[in-house]
């Protein structure tokens, strides 16, 4: 499944690519979504931390938190990301 996250800019495009990481073992560094405040994300990392991504509207929120949710619960791996201006492609198995 692919799907395309539009961001509020460039820099929170390059801000939740870098964030959902994928390394070798194909994981991600996102390990849950805190909260959800209109339009802005704010999700914790494996190394505890918060981080806040604003992305241009609800339903780009809906649509990451309904994709990201069953890679966090480890029922699929996310194979690819791809940053293009200030949008997101993601595609997990």
């Amino acid at each position: 499944m692919k799907i395309i996250i539009t961001c509020d800019d460039k820099y929170e495009a390059q801000k939740l690519a870098s964030l959902i990481f994928i390394n070798d073992g194909k994981e991600t560094f996102i390990t849950s979504i805190l909260n959800i405040i209109g339009n802005e994300l704010v999700i914790s990392l494996k190394d505890k931390s918060a981080h806040s991504i604003v992305l241009k509207d609800e339903s780009n929120v809906e649509k990451f938190a309904d994709f990201i949710q069953s890679v966090i619960d480890k029922e699929h791996k996310l194979l690819s990301t791809k940053l293009i201006e200030h949008e997101v492609e993601m595609e997990k198995e």
